[in-house]
């Protein structure tokens, strides 16, 4: 990409950015609103949207939140199962939440004990079966415990490649080229002087047409 079209993108980017910006710190704000009792939920919300519509995550939250399935432990995959809010392989990830819940005690702990983003991070991605370095960043930045930690899902990862960070979008990813692509992320972020938190909820927005958790 020359200088001239690099230049011409990222004043394109700042201009769809200072249209979003009131919304994507409104949106931040209610992040680092979410109270404890509420990590939970948030939690299991992002255990659920890998390959899976986060609507329906969603959904499928708001229905384990109300029958209390925190406190009573049932099997939760009749609920993931459900068409109206339906989440791929919803027996595996009912499983998952069932161990959630199990160890969950454990989760409170460590998001106080373990202060630097990156290594609650991997703490995460390490002890909660389910979560990958892109779930459990997607965690706290919901709780809005992320740093400068990057969700590297195919939104951000297509927008990366639209403006000349990354020369195609990989199949897959490993936790090394996560790491090498989350810094590639953060300098672009830098040289379009856009903050990287807010930069992750533009591109979700430029994708999806809202800014969504």
């Amino acid at each position: 990409m020359s200088a001239t079209v690099r230049r011409r993108h990222h004043a394109e980017l700042r201009q769809l950015y200072a249209a979003r910006r009131e919304a994507i710190t409104s949106r931040l704000a209610e992040f680092s609103q979410v109270r404890p009792s509420e990590y939970f939920y948030e939690l299991a919300y992002c255990l659920l949207t890998p390959q899976s519509s986060a609507e329906h995550a969603e959904l499928a939250v708001d229905s384990l939140r109300q029958a209390r399935f925190l406190e009573t432990g049932f099997d939760p995959a009749e609920i993931l199962a459900d068409r109206s809010r339906y989440v791929r392989f919803h027996r595996t990830k009912a499983r998952r939440l069932l161990r959630l819940r199990e160890h969950f005690e454990r989760v409170p702990l460590a998001i106080e004990a373990l202060p630097a983003p990156a290594e609650l991070r991997l703490w995460l991605a390490t002890n909660v079966d389910g979560l990958g370095l892109k779930e459990a960043t997607h965690f706290l930045r919901n709780i809005g415990r992320n740093g400068d930690l990057s969700i590297l899902d195919r939104h951000i990862l297509r927008n990366l490649r639209r403006y000349g960070v990354l020369r195609s979008v990989p199949s897959s990813l490993s936790s090394k080229a996560y790491l090498r692509i989350e810094r590639r992320f953060v300098g672009f972020a830098d040289e379009v002087e856009i903050p990287i938190n807010h930069l992750d909820l533009l591109f979700w927005s430029l994708e999806t047409g809202v800014i969504r958790k």
